[in-house]
């Protein structure tokens, strides 16, 4: 190899290395952002300038009850309609993967159409049927709407884990006596675990982060980014940067413990 070849390769390893560190810089910056200002005392309404450092807005970080009620909204609607959607979601991407049907393909695009369309349309839309039938918007019009929109992510998330799984194990295992129930539970869904673990975090994120449909069909409900929404008119405490961060943390310890769980499982 020539050296302007090797230069050449040198350099380009170099500059990708540098555009990967500005992606990830772009990504994480806003987010190091929202955990250092909740260390921050501000000296108005407004947590968007540094002040000084202080811990004291972790000594009590459920002091604004209207926040810690909205954020325990959020956490229930997102519980249930994660547990839902999972459930439903892997269970169409099980039966997409594993067999060829007539109405495949339009159940694919059926799939992905809540997630190209926008989400004003899907709120709106959403809204107007519930009017129609008159039924009240609350809690429970949130979590059917969550679900909706859940179920396509979790079902593309499980399939993209599953394509390519090698069905024969299956048969496999019924040869040697198991029951279709049991080869299932033993064979099965240890595979797709992961993947349905994936699929049930970025679920339970995207529950807790949705503003725009959630906003359409909350009525007087208020979750934890309708209540930041509706404060952020008058004032922005710094309990909204500790509750995020906590957020952040549990999301956190929740992929480490899974990721742990799965090295561990691989060695044994």
């Amino acid at each position: 190899m020539s050296a302007p070849t090797t230069v050449r390769g040198s350099f380009a390893k170099w500059l990708l290395n540098g555009y990967a560190a500005l992606a990830l810089l772009y990504l994480f910056v806003p987010i190091l952002w929202i955990v250092a200002f909740s260390f921050n005392r501000p000296n108005g309404n407004y947590n968007i300038q540094w002040q000084r450092f202080t811990f004291s807005n972790w000594t009590d970080p459920f002091s604004d009850q209207g926040l810690t009620d909205a954020l325990q909204e959020s956490l229930k609607i997102a519980a249930i309609s994660t547990s839902v959607a999972t459930v439903l979601g892997s269970l169409i991407a099980l039966a997409l993967s594993r067999y060829r049907f007539r109405g495949g393909n339009a159940m694919n695009l059926f799939l992905v159409l809540p997630l190209t369309t926008p989400e004003i349309v899907l709120g709106s839309s959403l809204a107007t049927l519930f009017i129609d039938w008159d039924i009240t918007r609350g809690f429970t019009t949130v979590v059917i709407a969550h679900i909706m929109f859940q179920v396509s992510f979790v079902a593309l998330t499980v399939r993209a884990r599953i394509r390519g799984f090698d069905w024969t194990l299956e048969q496999a295992a019924q040869d040697l006596g198991a029951t279709p129930l049991r080869t299932f539970w033993r064979v099965t869904f240890p595979l797709v675990l992961p993947g349905v673990l994936a699929a049930a975090l970025l679920s339970f994120a995207l529950s807790i982060d949705d503003f725009i449909i959630t906003f359409f069909n909350a009525g007087s409900l208020q979750t934890f980014p309708l209540q930041i929404n509706g404060e952020f008119r008058v004032r922005f405490p710094p309990a909204v940067n500790v509750l995020a961060t906590t957020i952040l943390v549990f999301s956190i310890a929740i992929m480490v413990t899974g990721t742990l769980f799965g090295s561990r499982k691989k060695r044994v």
